[in-house]
């Protein structure tokens, strides 16, 4: 049986020229450092091209308000066309640049699936053949101007040992059936679903989350220990 997908190259290219004239543009904005400073060495830097309430200072990918282009995707008309390519919703779309020498050290983006409900993109525009990413001990070259998927919620991790900045153009997309079906056409292998509502629960560890459950003395922990135990039993 194959593997679900963890990385998938998907059948779109595009015109680098185009985006590095763009991006070119952008290089004197006021690039952000990424949030995580314990998760890189040597700048991991993020401009926000949508992001909450359209601002430029914000790079989270996730929060409770609403997400809006930024002033910096007007003066990227190409850049637009490619988001737009993408017939789906979009939270955040950032540019991400990782300085020459810099590592991005291991770690889990949670939810940050296909089937989460998050699919996140890559396009590289200044990248490499040496620039890798390491997921789940593989490590996977993302090519230039193509179209990436990276399920970030397996372990991964990115090293750049070349002598200029790599950035990616990366958005998170909102799962829908087109995207869905470009997958499917391009070999995508779902993440068989859990029987369990958490699907950080498996057969593995569900009698020590039932025991945890059922010792908290919760009237709530009790009857939810008792509907798993029901889902085990029932195989």
């Amino acid at each position: 049986m194959s593997q679900p997908s963890r990385y998938l190259k998907l059948p779109f290219s595009f015109d680098l020229e185009r985006l590095r004239a763009e991006l070119t543009r952008l290089e004197a904005s006021q690039w952000i450092s990424h949030f995580n400073t314990s998760a890189y060495e040597n700048n991991w830097l993020c401009l926000p091209l949508r992001a909450v309430d359209g601002r430029i200072d914000h790079i989270m990918p996730v929060n409770e308000g609403q997400f809006q282009d930024t002033v910096l995707l007007q003066d990227c008309p190409y850049m637009r066309e490619v988001i737009d390519f993408f017939q789906c919703e979009k939270t955040s779309i950032r540019l991400m640049s990782l300085e020459a020498g810099g590592i991005i050290k291991e770690h889990r983006d949670d939810a940050t699936s296909l089937e989460d409900g998050i699919t996140r993109l890559h396009i590289p525009i200044n990248t490499t053949p040496d620039v890798l990413f390491r997921i789940d001990g593989e490590e996977v070259h993302f090519s230039a101007g193509d179209t990436w998927y990276l399920n970030a919620s397996c372990l991964h991790a990115v090293r750049n040992p070349g002598t200029q900045a790599r950035v990616h153009l990366m958005l998170d997309c909102v799962s829908n059936a087109w995207l869905e079906n470009v997958f499917l056409e391009a070999g995508w292998v779902a993440r068989p679903k859990s029987k369990y509502p958490d699907s950080s629960i498996n057969d593995d560890n569900v009698l020590v989350v039932i025991e945890q459950l059922r010792a908290s003395g919760h009237s709530a922990g009790i009857r939810i220990a008792d509907e798993l135990d029901a889902i085990r039993l029932a195989g």
